[in-house]
């Protein structure tokens, strides 16, 4: 484990460069080690793939004493083999037509039926493994080795909230209306990021999550 400093009031702790399930559940122990340790001055901990970035106050601990503790929280974290020390979550997802405009072409590049595609996406369980790119947007491993495809060549200028895409070997829900190059597969009637509420994201790195396939009449009735 390396220490960088990350501005003034940040530290990341680089895990290695390589970005794989067993570099990530070290990520997830690490961070869950540091906030056990409830550490003087540390105010956020945010897990990603193979790192954890921590942000203080340096009003109320130095760099150097906050990286000796950070270090000793990071023991016996070597030897992580699970990141499933998270919640459990269930996303709804109506699958193809309007929802998922990119089914049929998964589903031909995988040699696949639409059904089957469904049934694969829907039968996997994920781990997410860092939320980014926008407020609430999960990163979800474990997508199936048959669905994995490359992004689309030509990004879309709007992805709808709730979008259900595939880009490479993850899977994630577009929490909000954004732009996007992934697949879109299905759409969620689920809010995944809202403001307003105690803890804007519905998703935490660490959570594990299935999806289940609805009609499009449940998807309405959520909505």
């Amino acid at each position: 484990m390396i220490a960088i400093p990350l501005g003034d009031s940040a530290v990341t702790l680089e895990l290695g460069g390589e970005i794989s399930e067993a570099t990530a559940a070290r990520a997830q122990a690490l961070a869950a080690n540091i906030r056990a340790a409830a550490l003087v001055g540390v105010i956020d901990i945010v897990a990603a793939y193979a790192a954890v970035t921590v942000y203080y106050d340096p009003g109320s601990v130095d760099y150097a004493t906050l990286s000796e503790r950070l270090s000793a929280a990071g023991a016996g974290t070597e030897t992580a083999v699970s990141a499933t020390t998270g919640r459990e979550r269930e996303i709804p997802v109506c699958y193809g037509g309007e929802f998922g405009p990119d089914l049929e072409e998964v589903a031909r590049r995988a040699q696949r039926t639409n059904d089957e595609v469904v049934q694969l996406h829907a039968g996997a369980a994920y781990v997410v493994h860092a939320v980014g790119f926008a407020p609430g947007f999960g990163y979800l491993g474990g997508l199936p080795m048959a669905l994995r495809c490359p992004r689309r060549a030509t990004p879309r200028a709007v992805v709808a909230a709730g979008s259900v895409g595939i880009g490479g070997a993850q899977t994630g829900v577009y929490p909000l209306a954004t732009p996007g190059g992934w697949n879109v597969i299905g759409r969620t009637p689920l809010r995944l990021f809202d403001p307003a509420r105690a803890e804007p994201s519905w998703l935490r790195a660490g959570d594990c999550v299935t999806f289940r396939a609805i009609s499009e009449e449940e998807f309405r009735r959520w909505a």
